[in-house]
């Protein structure tokens, strides 16, 4: 799934190519990492909490 800071970062990447303004491109370009960061670090916590549920409902059935 693409994040908002994702689609934000690539609007902005490529007005910066459009316009020529390496710095607009730079921040499009770290937009983008920020939203995949933010991806991952959502990803990891689903599982974390997965995990949690699965030894929870392990220890209910001792």
């Amino acid at each position: 799934m693409t994040s908002k800071d994702e689609l934000k970062g690539k609007a902005k990447e490529a007005y910066g190519k459009l316009v020529d303004d390496d710095k607009k491109k730079s921040e499009g370009k770290t937009d983008q990492v920020k939203g995949k960061v933010n991806e991952a670090k959502d990803s990891v916590k689903d599982s974390l909490e997965g995990v949690k549920e699965s030894l929870s409902s392990d220890d209910k059935d001792d």
